[in-house]
């Protein structure tokens, strides 16, 4: 048996005393119950759709493989590693999304995927990310060098992508993409008249979309008046929880699923309300709440201001940084930066 001391310092060796282990593993089971739920949630899906079917299962594991070994992979990465990485990944991504208003695909009403040989893209779900981290190290240089440039810059940056998503228009990625951007400003310290600004800013916006986007509209009148369009997939999601009760029909034995359109996406938390039940969904539940809670702990106690602005953007505020002298003879965890000195 393999076994690491805590005096290694090879790359697997810092890697596997300062990785938080707990988050990995859940982060696993969550995606093996998700392999499990597809399974479940696909055939019908395929069958419908003329396919065969365990082509989405197939499909999905096939992305989820190298998909797990990217996480690990960029988990071995130093801070300065993960802001190159994102720098080049935003950039790629924002030409992409900018690729899609003049070859992308359009579908229901949006063009956000890119066809290429083998497989389709959608640009802005990397964006996301990778936008995230590019906006921590930015807010982290202005305040280590009191430069107000990296504001600037980061502002642009932000405009540039929410003009992009707007003429897709993807709306909901708009939306995500502003909140961690103004939860990032906001933990790092921006004034509190300019809270305000952002604040009405982002709340005209919302008024604005209402009006300017059809569907938008739509979806927000049917929210508050269910009875004012189309919801069959809601409803149908809720007889699916309503059939499966506390204890759920079974793994595959799911009937009300067979009706949900969307059944393999957005809604397969209806199939696990159906085939595994109310215990179970609120198990999956738990464990993304153990993700969440456990990145906000890490990023609490973080010194770096970058790397606590990627943990927690909408997260609560972490205390100020605190000088932290390493005893003689020992050095600091790799990783971590004493307060005052910009992240590498």
């Amino acid at each position: 048996m393999i076994t690491l001391s805590r005096t290694d310092q090879s790359v697997i060796g810092r890697w596997w005393w300062t990785v938080d282990r707990w988050t990995l593993a859940t982060v696993f089971l969550i995606a093996t119950i998700g392999v499990v739920l597809i399974q479940a949630a696909s055939p019908p899906v395929a069958e419908r759709i003329g396919l065969d079917n365990f082509h989405f299962i197939q499909h999905h594991v096939m992305m989820l493989i190298p998909t797990l070994v990217v996480m690990v992979a960029v988990s071995l990465l130093s801070p300065k590693g993960v802001r190159r990485l994102a720098m080049i990944m935003f950039l790629l991504s924002l030409a992409g999304v900018a690729l899609t208003l003049v070859s992308g695909v359009q579908i229901k009403g949006a063009t956000r995927w890119i066809h290429l040989p083998g497989l389709s893209v959608q640009p802005s779900e990397f964006i996301k990310p990778a936008f995230a981290v590019v906006a921590a190290w930015m807010f982290a240089q202005a305040r280590h060098t009191n430069n107000v440039i990296y504001f600037g810059v980061c502002i642009v940056f932000y405009l540039m992508i929410v003009a992009l998503l707007l003429l897709q228009p993807d709306l909901g990625m708009t939306f995500v993409v502003s909140a961690v951007w103004f939860g990032q400003f906001f933990i790092a310290g921006l004034p509190i008249l300019l809270v305000a600004v952002l604040v009405v800013c982002g709340l005209s916006g919302l008024v604005g979309a209402y009006f300017l986007f059809p569907h938008v509209q739509s979806r927000v009148n049917r929210f508050l008046d269910p009875a004012a369009g189309d919801n069959y997939q809601v409803q149908r999601a809720l007889d699916a929880f309503q059939h499966g009760g506390l204890w759920g029909t079974g793994p595959g034995q799911g009937t009300v699923k067979m009706t949900i359109p969307d059944a393999h996406a957005d809604f397969i938390f209806a199939v696990a309300g159906e085939e595994l039940g109310m215990l179970w969904c609120l198990f999956i539940v738990l464990l993304f709440g153990v993700v969440v809670m456990r990145s906000f702990a890490r990023a609490y106690s973080e010194q770096s201001l970058f790397v606590m602005l990627q943990i927690s953007p909408a997260g609560p505020p972490a205390p100020p940084a605190r000088r932290v002298s390493s005893p003689p003879g020992r050095s600091r965890p790799a990783g971590r930066h004493s307060a005052g000195r910009p992240p590498s």
